[in-house]
């Protein structure tokens, strides 16, 4: 194990459990609030994980932040995607700019944008995207494996190192997005290894492929398994030989919320086959993550129902960028808001509920 190896199991040693007293408060305020018992659904289950992830049952998401993490894919070469690799520095001057879909969902919301370069192919950079980069983009892993370990590790650190600046900019809810030409190409390999699933089963039509299209695209996933041989049970593994920068480093921000104890909410496919990932790699990780949406792509049903986690929306979503998860943040503040500020049974003379 290489020092860096090294200093990635050191952080994870540091998650600790939930904190099952302040899970504990967080319900039972629920259950004190003027409202038939869990009438808010998966909205009180959601601020009732962040207290025991926090430990606080406390909520405050006046500041939200959306990391949109950018690199670039080989396997784009193969024809796998509508659009070539230049669009990655395109988005990723318009993140920069406030223009993109996020940067405009965002601003009704009060979440602040922050677009990352882990790997864009030949960026020359931009004052206003974060320079984190590990490579010039992946290879093509259809040739051969997308990194080295210690370029996958490199990227996981990074996601981690985000989350902490974050927090120490005083944000308290994060949002998980990326951008990268070729990534559902990559998520969709990364998926098929960790849940043993055939290519043709997760394999979706990204940015409108056709017919002919997604099937030229299962068949480049199939064939980069076979080459690369991913070892299913070592996520680091899998990431380095079919995955992508994008998702090792949100993978790395997934870990980084168990960690600094921040939630982080979870976008579509390709963030979500990241936080598998991260609940692969530390299982403890699972308290820092929260389901925004169910995207439409066909993998994204089943790496939530592996994970566990019910998203608040379903509206076949498939942006990426971040979207969905910027688009439930003010559920999230309306449920504070509910839950600090409803009258209790007590305060309007209601007999309390009680289950019956």
């Amino acid at each position: 194990m290489n020092e860096q190896e090294m200093k990635l199991q050191y952080l994870l040693s540091m998650v600790t459990p939930p904190n099952e007293t302040a899970r504990e408060l967080a319900l039972t305020h629920w259950d004190l609030c003027a409202k038939p018992l869990g009438s808010l659904g998966a909205l009180e289950e959601d601020l009732i994980q962040i207290a025991a992830l926090t430990g606080s049952d406390e909520f405050d998401f006046s500041r939200s932040a959306v990391l949109v993490l950018c690199a670039d894919n080989g396997v784009t070469a193969e024809g796998v995607s509508q659009t070539g690799s230049e669009v990655t520095a395109k988005v990723a001057n318009q993140l920069a700019q406030g223009t993109t879909s996020v940067c405009r969902m965002a601003e009704t919301t009060g979440c602040t944008v922050v677009p990352v370069d882990l790997g864009i192919l030949d960026y020359p950079g931009n004052p206003k995207v974060l320079d984190r980069r590990i490579t010039n983009g992946t290879g093509n892993i259809a040739k051969g494996i997308a990194m080295t370990r210690q370029e996958t590790v490199s990227a996981i650190l990074t996601g981690i190192r985000l989350v902490k600046e974050q927090k120490g900019a005083g944000y308290t809810l994060l949002a998980a997005g990326e951008m990268g030409i070729g990534n559902t190409t990559t998520s969709a390999a990364v998926t098929s290894v960790l849940l043993g699933q055939d290519p043709s089963a997760v394999t979706g039509r990204g940015a409108g492929l056709g017919d002919s299209a997604l099937q030229h695209k299962t068949e480049v996933i199939r064939n980069s398994i076979a080459l690369n041989e991913p070892i299913p049970y070592d996520p680091i593994d899998v990431l380095s030989k079919v995955g992508g920068l994008d998702i090792a480093g949100l993978c790395g921000v997934f870990l980084g919320g168990a960690i600094y104890q921040i939630p982080v909410l979870m976008d579509g496919l390709i963030s979500s086959v990241a936080a598998l990932c991260a609940v692969r790699l530390c299982p403890a990780a699972e308290k820092s993550i929260l389901a925004s949406h169910v995207s439409s792509e066909p993998a994204a049903a089943m790496v939530l129902q592996e994970l566990r986690k019910k998203p608040l929306i379903a509206a076949g979503l498939h942006l990426g960028e971040g979207t969905g998860a910027v688009a439930v943040i003010p559920l999230l503040k309306m449920a504070a808001a509910v839950y600090h500020k409803t009258y209790t049974f007590d305060e309007g003379g209601i007999p309390q509920y009680h289950p019956w």
